[in-house]
C-alpha cells in the first residue's frame, strides 16, 4: 500500500478531513508546538484537518482560529474552541479579525498554505516561498514571546535565506519532512521554536545600570534579561539612554548625558 493510500484511508477511518492532519500530528510529536490551553492560529486552514488536530491538542481551555479564503465547514465536535475566519491574511481587516478573535497574544502560528499548482516547478516554488513569507510576517505580528511557528515551503532557491530570516526571530529552527508527506513531494516544514521578543522599542528612553562590558568595549545593561549595548560606559554606571536599534535578543542604545 502506498504512503498516499495509507494516510488517506487512515484519515477516513479516524474522522479527519484530510490526510494532512497527520503531518501536524507528526510535527507536534517532533517539537511539541501545540500545548493544552494554547491559542493557535492556522493559516490556510481549509478543509480543516489541522484545525481538528490543533483543537484536540489545546483542549477545552484553548482556542484555535482558522483562516482561509475558502469557506471552512463548521467543526461541531470542537465548536467550543474553534473559530473560522474567511479572509486574506495579507489584508489588514483580516488580520484585525484574527487579533480580535485571539483576544490577546497567540502561542502558536501554523501554516500549511500551498499555491495553486501550475505544473511549472520554478513558478510553484516561488509562489510557495511567497506564501511562507506572508505566514512568517503574520507570525511575527501575532506571536507572544516564546511562541512557536510552523510553515510549509517547497524546496528550491532562496529557502536557505528564508530559514536564516526565521532563525533571527526564534531560539532555534528545525527543517523536516514528516512521514505523512507524499513520497514524491518536495515540501519541507520549518519549525521555529521560542519566539524572541524585546522588552524595549526604538526611541525608548530609560535609566539603566551597566552590569558588564562587552568584547568591543561597550557597556552592557540588562533590561528584563534583554542585553542592551551602550557605548562610552563602564561597569557600575547608571545612565539614561535612548534605544537606537533593537534585534530579537539584543539592542543598542546611546547615553543621553553626552553628545
Amino acid at each position: 500500500m502506498s504512503r498516499k493510500d495509507h494516510y488517506y484511508n487512515k484519515a477516513k477511518q479516524e474522522g479527519y478531513r484530510s490526510r494532512a492532519a497527520y503531518k501536524l500530528k507528526q510535527l507536534d510529536d517532533l517539537e511539541n508546538v501545540v500545548s493544552r490551553g494554547d491559542t493557535v492560529v492556522d493559516l490556510g486552514a481549509a478543509p480543516g484537518g489541522w484545525l481538528q488536530v490543533a483543537a484536540e491538542k489545546v483542549g477545552p481551555q484553548g482556542k484555535v482560529i482558522g483562516v482561509d479564503l475558502q469557506r471552512i465547514k463548521p467543526l461541531p465536535e470542537h465548536d467550543d474552541r474553534v473559530e473560522t475566519i474567511r479572509g486574506d491574511m495579507t489584508q489588514e481587516r483580516t488580520r484585525d479579525r484574527v487579533v480580535d478573535a485571539a483576544g490577546g497574544e497567540v502561542d502558536c502560528v501554523v501554516s500549511d498554505m500551498a499555491p495553486n499548482m501550475s505544473g511549472e516547478y520554478s513558478l510553484d516554488q516561488a509562489r510557495s516561498l511567497h506564501l511562507a513569507r506572508q505566514a512568517f510576517e503574520t507570525a511575527l505580528e501575532l506571536l507572544d514571546s516564546d511562541g512557536d511557528f510552523v510553515v510549509k515551503v517547497f524546496e528550491g532557491p532562496d529557502v536557505d535565506d528564508f530559514r536564516a530570516d526565521v532563525e533571527e526571530e526564534f531560539q532555534y529552527v528545525r527543517a523536516t519532512s514528516p512521514k505523512a508527506s507524499r513520497q514524491e513531494s518536495s515540501e519541507i516544514y520549518l519549525i521555529g521554536k521560542g519566539r524572541l521578543t524585546a522588552p524595549v522599542q526604538e526611541g525608548d528612553e530609560l535609566e539603566v545600570e551597566i552590569v558588564d562590558v562587552g568584547s568591543e568595549g561597550d557597556g552592557i545593561a540588562s533590561v528584563d534579561g534583554f542585553r542592551l549595548f551602550v557605548p562610552a560606559t563602564e561597569e557600575g554606571d547608571v545612565v539614561t539612554v535612548r534605544v537606537e536599534d533593537v534585534k530579537p535578543n539584543f539592542g543598542f542604545a546611546q547615553r543621553l548625558d553626552r553628545s
